[in-house]
């Protein structure tokens, strides 16, 4: 009973010690927050920090770890939905898109920290392992894309506009991207509804219209009127 307290309390204090990483990382940048000022604001000391992590890079990167990050990984993420065998594989990439940006914008951890990976953290030599894991993700996300497209593609017997990496990874920059702007000021646009509609028209400019693709492009009910 007593060693399962202990443990308990110490997977307490480390999810303390995050807690208090997210909010200072995002309140100051990851660069000006020291260690010290987390244990302060974690009510823990210097030396629980150095219990349960080698060093900010990896704090950080247990913070990361500890929520569905949009772009990375979950069932419903773009990027393993991109790789499925699925009738129509740009319905399963807009599925996993709506969901991760529906969790952005409802669940305030994800925002917190997708804001903090995006705009708080400079890449220093000492945060080298935060910005591989970046480069990682993303890399797989694109690889992910480009499977999707061309299967999407040869299934509807079109040829792509551009080079299948070109394509994939202009898909990945539009969408990051959205996000990224979306998180400087939520107030600017409603961030899944406009997804949906860059994402749609996206693959329209690569041959994928609407009698073709089916329910992955779909238009929306609203209509421009001239």
């Amino acid at each position: 009973m007593v060693a399962r307290r202990t443990k308990e309390e110490a997977l307490a204090t480390r999810h303390r010690l995050l807690d208090a990483a997210e909010l200072l990382f995002q309140a100051q940048g990851v660069s000006q927050t020291s260690l010290q000022q987390i244990a302060q604001q974690a009510g823990a000391t210097r030396g629980a920090i150095y219990w349960h992590f080698k060093d900010k890079a990896d704090l950080f990167n247990a913070m990361m770890e500890r929520v569905i990050l949009p772009l990375e990984s979950g069932p419903k993420s773009m990027c393993s939905a991109a790789t499925t065998e699925a009738d129509d594989p740009l319905a399963e990439i807009e599925e996993g898109l709506i969901h991760a940006l529906t969790l952005m914008t409802t669940d305030p951890q994800v925002r917190r920290v997708f804001d903090v990976a995006t705009h708080k953290v400079e890449y220093t030599h000492d945060m080298a392992s935060v910005q591989q894991r970046h480069l990682d993700a993303r890399n797989a996300c694109v690889v992910d894309f480009e499977k999707a497209l061309r299967l999407a593609a040869r299934r509807r017997n079109i040829r792509l506009p551009v080079p299948g990496p070109a394509a994939a990874q202009g898909l990945h920059a539009l969408i990051s991207g959205l996000i990224q702007n979306w998180l400087l000021d939520p107030e600017a646009f409603d961030l899944v509804p406009m997804g949906r509609r860059t994402f749609r028209v996206y693959l329209a400019g690569l041959g994928f219209d609407r009698g073709a693709s089916g329910t992955a492009i779909e238009d929306d009910a609203e209509t421009t009127v001239a």
